[in-house]
């Protein structure tokens, strides 16, 4: 909950909030406890340069004290058996600090899961351990309220060592659990301090990043890391911007060119503008959606939180019906049995394995996602993901560069080329779609000098009309000219030439009279060819909805390999085309790059926005690709299936332990096999259990989910060179 994201670079700024990790629903102002499951609060926000977890530190000093006093008391029983001895005294004594200073907090939260009847491993705990230490307390006070012919035996031991068990188990979970959050520490870290200010010709300055304001010149010199995001004003350098993409290969940047803050300059030195500071930086953005995205909750976490509320109280009674069998059935001495096995039961089962299961493989899945460039909004998406079969790519800006080109100039009538640019450009220049920049800019490029226009009317997703020199002027598709009642017969054959050639048209009309057709080219990506293939490689269905013309689409689309084509769409019909897919019992994925594509994103099972696109767009998606690379989608759909799988690992792992662990404890082996589970074994277990679950999940930082076979790359590379 990054609400001032000024905590880059002021600490006494900060002011977080605390949730926890299991259940992220539960926020407080101040440190405390969960009061659903017990574990402790953790800040929302991250420290830049974070010293040990004081938590994990007091945790740390708690367990040595336990463990130092626990090894005195297991030294005395093993040198003095005598009840009444000195040594049942030093025991009371020692057991008391470790199991009431130690292992008080075990109390309170178990107490408190009773009252507000959210039953948790700490109920478990808490009734296990006081049953040990207050049956051994009237033991060693009151022998006299027992029977003569009852074997007293005190547990001053098993109090100690599992209240000294649980308090390790919680260290090396909380240790673990720490390791989770090193990606937003790694993004931390990638964050400069200063910048270069240059104030004049003659005066620079190096001043905190904190200071630095919009439209400041800043330099960057060669091996310095990018301030903050901006464009390049003057000079020529590869900028390293693996921290943001995952790729390793540099990206040459040039006057005009945009720079992301935190990335790494090369050999040259790079004079850039700032345009964006603060919390609009990428960096700030992306450290912000990976921490509110690992403290969502996935669908599958449901599971677990049912079988948890059935769990405890199922727990608690055979734990009682254990006690009740062995007092009365068991063989002599039948209650000591009973207590034993009973306090194993309670002890073995705690269900903080099954609670950490979903939400540790979430954290570590959406870190290890950000890693790469794949920044996750939420656990639900990432879960989803999985589960696509169809994506709905649009075109322009996401299969291809977004950034047309005038290719070719046709005049139909007595005027040049020249002439009929001159006349398009004047009337494109006050138009904001993207295809009236190529053609603004190819008429400077010829100097052509631009009309006065008045007048200006602009047609959404068909083209504008404007008056110049007293004569309309039109420009846009043929949807627009036959609104006006504009004669194209003439211009088809050469309209649809151009099509077949991947080429998108548009028609320049005067005073009704087409005068001419432009064509526009936009090259494709160089990765989009690889990303087909990688998506069919994973069974995906490839939808290409443009606003083209049919023959422009089909031409791109037989040159991808794409599945299904939806030409001259209208921005409003992408929704719609997402809703009828997913009617068909499709489950969907947008991935969109402009403001238009919103509804759709918003609309889809998983929306799916391209960094180099609008805010908007990234606001509506669960999921956004830094680099707008679309391979990306495929490696989010591996990384899905990766935490999903290691969801499924944890699970099973936590039933089955618990399936195997229970029958165990309540002494089900002993008439055949005359095995018993002590509690202590039973308590080094249950810690044993949630931290193979932790590790488990850390596996995931490990995973590999950009391997693609050295042939695909081949292709990709040679088909690469095709432009349109």
């Amino acid at each position: 909950m990054y609400q001032n994201h000024s905590f880059l670079l002021r600490k006494k700024d900060m002011q977080p909030e605390y949730t926890c990790p299991m259940h992220p629903q539960i926020v407080q102002p101040n440190p405390g406890f969960c009061p659903i499951c017990g574990m402790d609060l953790e800040p929302t926000i991250i420290e830049h340069e974070k010293a040990e977890d004081k938590d994990l530190k007091n945790l740390k000093q708690n367990f040595l004290f336990s463990a130092i006093f626990t090894s005195i008391l297991v030294i005395l029983i093993a040198s003095n058996q005598s009840l009444y001895g000195t040594s049942p005294w030093m025991q009371w004594i020692l057991a008391t600090f470790v199991v009431l200073w130690g292992g008080g907090s075990f109390f309170i939260k178990g107490w408190q899961s009773i009252v507000s009847r959210h039953l948790n491993m700490f109920t478990l705990i808490s009734i296990g351990v006081g049953i040990a230490y207050g049956y051994s307390v009237i033991a060693l006070f009151c022998p006299f309220l027992f029977p003569t012919s009852f074997k007293i035996d005190l547990y001053f031991e098993a109090a100690s060592t599992i209240t000294t068990l649980v308090i390790l188990g919680q260290f090396l979970e909380m240790k673990a659990r720490v390791k989770t959050g090193q990606a937003i520490q790694k993004l931390l870290r990638l964050a400069p301090t200063t910048a270069r200010l240059i104030l004049s010709e003659e005066n620079e300055k190096d001043v905190p990043l904190k200071d630095v304001k919009k439209g400041d010149i800043l330099r960057v010199r060669p091996g310095e890391k990018i301030p903050t995001d901006g464009s390049v004003i003057s000079g020529n350098s590869f900028v390293d911007e693996s921290m943001m993409t995952g790729e390793p290969i540099a990206v040459m940047k040039q006057p005009g060119d945009s720079v992301t803050g935190a990335t790494l300059n090369g050999s040259g030195s790079l004079i850039i503008k700032a345009e964006r500071i603060g919390k609009e930086t990428v960096l700030v953005r992306m450290i912000d959606m990976v921490s509110e995205a690992q403290r969502t909750r996935a669908p599958v976490q449901k599971l677990a939180d049912v079988a948890a509320s059935y769990f405890v109280p199922a727990v608690m009674f055979v734990s009682l019906l254990t006690f009740l069998i062995w007092g009365f059935f068991g063989p002599a001495p039948g209650f000591t049995f009973g207590l034993i096995n009973a306090v194993a039961v309670l002890i073995v089962a705690c269900p903080c394995a099954l609670g950490l299961a979903t939400p540790m493989s979430i954290m570590v899945g959406i870190g290890r996602g950000a890693l790469s460039g794949i920044l996750i909004k939420n656990a639900e998406a990432l879960e989803i993901m999985d589960k696509v079969d169809t994506v709905v790519v649009d075109k322009t800006g996401t299969l291809t560069e977004g950034k047309p080109t005038l290719a070719r100039i046709i005049s139909l009538a007595e005027l040049s080329e020249n002439e009929v640019l001159q006349f398009a450009a004047s009337l494109e220049i006050a138009s904001e779609h993207p295809l009236a920049a190529p053609i603004v800019q190819a008429a400077k490029a010829q100097n052509l000098a631009m009309y006065p226009t008045a007048n200006f009317q602009s047609y959404k997703g068909k083209g504008v009309i404007g008056t110049i020199h007293e004569k309309q002027v039109a420009i846009g598709d043929r949807a627009l000219f036959s609104d006006l009642g504009v004669d194209l017969s003439n211009a088809t054959a050469h309209a649809d030439e151009m099509r077949n050639n991947a080429h998108t048209v548009c028609y320049v009309s005067l005073n009704g009279r087409v005068i001419g057709i432009l064509a526009m080219t936009d090259a494709i990506k160089t990765s989009t060819y690889e990303a087909i293939e990688m998506l069919h490689k994973d069974h995906i269905r490839i939808v290409m909805v443009t606003g083209d013309h049919k023959l422009t689409a089909n031409a791109v689309g037989k040159m991808l390999g794409i599945d299904e084509i939806a030409s001259e769409t209208l921005p409003e019909e992408k929704q719609a085309l997402v809703r009828r897919l997913q009617s068909e019992g499709r489950i969907v994925a947008m991935a969109g790059d402009g403001i238009n594509d919103a509804p759709a994103l918003a609309a889809a099972n998983v929306g799916i926005a391209m960094g180099t696109g609008a805010d908007i767009a990234m606001e509506s998606a669960d999921i956004t690709l830094i680099k707008g690379d679309l391979r990306q989608i495929a490696r989010a759909k591996r990384l899905s299936r990766c935490t999903l799988r290691n969801i499924q690992q944890n699970l099973w792992f936590a039933f089955i332990y618990n399936l195997l662990g229970v029958p165990i404890a309540a002494g089900l082996l002993y008439p055949a096999f005359g095995i018993l589970l002590s509690p202590i074994i039973a308590s080094a277990a249950m810690s044993f259990s949630s931290v193979s679950v932790i590790a488990n999940s850390l596996r995931l930082k490990r995973i590999k989910i950009d391997n693609f076979d050295r042939q695909t790359e081949l292709k990709t590379k040679a088909s690469s060179e095709h432009k349109f």
